[in-house]
């Protein structure tokens, strides 16, 4: 009994001081034990200032760890979003390049050529108009010139009349077919300002499409930039923390977590990538669908065309209201067809008309609103029963929640009292909640451990008993049976210890 002294002032929470017994037995509050007495004090003070000095150096080295985790931990989401960027950079600059080359061989190319050509034939319409405008206002002139010449010479009256008839004749014939070819001219210049006008109007949202896109990449090039910049002037510091983080840790594990999280999100993104595939080959089945559909009609039109002779010189009446072809109110075989079905139906029905359909009908409808009300019924019943189970959902979260709590809290003190100087409690994962489930974490003195492999048996064999005393603490049992527990007397002495603290009905 006389260890029992030195082991109560070392594992004391409020003492917590290494002790040495009569023996030799040096006591830590760690929980490290040290026995059996040496000859000569010399060799045990020197090991006693090594120890010392280690321990020194350990908590420098803790201290340096933590320090090197934060400064990981502030990095990792500069990281990911530097990823997340760099890929949506290469998807953004994938999709320009297919744009672009879309651009190059859909119709809206062969429009923006179209609209060159146009134009050009419209700068050659013009000048042809203005030449024949300057055409007939010379010949206007030279109309009234000779009117007023006819007005002056009077006394040559016959023999001038006679020649000037004949040059206003033909002046006359010359501004007639001027003017005509003026108003046709000016028909065609209409048109292709309007064929014009629809071009130049989707060349603009095009062009309006693709400055955005342009824009959306020149943003994201300089936030990469940015972070590129950021990332090289912070990754001399992590390299320096590295190669420290190297020498104090050579078991971490954190590789093997990011490469699991890449994996993960590669699955994810060629998943997208399949979606995606297969949504572009849809797309292309629909175009060249409606190609053939364009084709088709194409090839119906020109056939009528053939058969119908009237069709072409009536072709600028089609769609006009107010004419005999305004298809926006009638449509004529939609309307003939309709007759034709409704004369046979008509001729039809006559012979064979049953009678009991209005009461066959009456029958229907009775039976159609007594399923209508034991409808409502059980829509009723069933938001009841969905009302009932959210409120079962909510006891069992809270139920859950409290047991949780009582349970972390019991955990964490147990493995403090049964090895001092730690920490334990439950959590969930990372980004999940209690309801995902939780996660056992360990920390001595101020360090968290990654894993419980970093642990060794005996410390995971008590974080395993604080863990079930802790249950046995929020729901006791009448019997409690701990086998293979009690090998030794400080051990023994420790679970005796907490059972006092934490089980004093026993």
């Amino acid at each position: 009994m006389r260890d029992v002294q030195p082991y109560s002032c070392c594992f004391n929470r409020d003492i917590s001081t290494p002790s040495v017994t009569l023996d030799g037995d040096i006591f830590q509050p760690s929980g490290l034990l040290t026995g059996g007495s040496r000859k000569g004090g010399g060799d045990l003070l020197r090991q006693l200032h090594a120890l010392a000095e280690a321990e020194s150096k350990l908590s420098t080295h803790q201290q340096k760890l933590s320090e090197i985790e934060a400064k990981i931990a502030d990095l990792m989401p500069l990281q990911k979003r530097f990823m997340d960027l760099k890929a949506r950079l290469e998807l953004k600059s994938y999709d320009l390049s297919l744009f672009q080359n879309r651009a190059e061989q859909n119709e809206h190319h062969k429009l923006s050529e179209l609209v060159k050509r146009i134009e050009q034939e419209l700068g050659e319409s013009k000048s042809a108009a203005r030449e024949k405008q300057l055409l007939l206002e010379n010949c206007i002139n030279t109309v009234s010139l000779l009117e007023k010449s006819i007005k002056e010479h009077a006394t040559n009256r016959a023999g001038r009349l006679k020649d000037l008839e004949k040059k206003a004749k033909a002046l006359k014939s010359q501004m007639t077919s001027a003017s005509k070819d003026l108003k046709r001219h000016e028909n065609e210049k209409e048109r292709l300002i309007m064929e014009m006008e629809a071009v130049i109007e989707e060349r603009a949202s095009l062009e309006s499409q693709l400055t955005c896109l342009r824009g959306q990449i020149d943003s994201l090039t300089s936030e990469v930039d940015q972070l590129k910049n950021k990332v090289s002037s912070v990754k001399n510091n992590h390299d320096q923390a590295q190669s420290e983080l190297n020498l104090i840790r050579l078991k971490m594990k954190e590789c093997d977590s990011q490469i699991s999280c890449i994996l993960k999100e590669q699955e994810k993104l060629q998943h997208k990538l399949s979606e995606m595939n297969i949504e572009r080959k849809k797309l292309e089945n629909e175009v060249k669908r409606m190609e053939m559909e364009q084709k088709d009609c194409s090839s119906k039109v020109e056939k009528l065309i053939e058969k119908h002779a009237w069709i072409a010189s009536e072709k600028q009446l089609f769609g006009r209201s107010g004419t005999d072809y305004d298809f926006a109110c009638r449509d004529p075989s939609k309307a003939r067809a309709e007759l034709d079905k409704l004369q046979t139906e008509q001729s039809g029905l006559e012979k064979r008309v049953n009678k009991k359909v209005m009461a066959m009908f009456e029958k229907a409808e009775d039976e159609y609103n007594e399923l209508i009300s034991k409808k409502s019924i059980i829509e009723n019943d069933k938001s009841k029963i969905k009302m009932v189970i959210e409120e079962l959902d909510e006891k069992k979260k809270e139920t859950l929640k409290v047991t949780w709590t009582k349970v972390n809290k019991d955990f964490g003190s147990i493995f403090s009292t049964l090895l001092p100087g730690t920490m334990a409690k439950l959590e969930p994962p990372e980004g999940c909640s209690f309801l995902d489930g939780l996660e056992v974490r360990v920390a001595f003195g101020s360090v968290w451990k990654q894993s419980l492999s970093e642990l060794s048996g005996g410390q995971r064999s008590l974080l395993a008993l604080s863990l079930i005393l802790a249950l046995l603490l929020f729901k006791p049992a009448p019997l409690y049976i701990l086998d293979e527990v009690l090998y030794d007397f400080l051990f023994s002495f420790i679970i005796w210890h907490s059972f006092e603290i934490f089980f004093p009905y026993l």
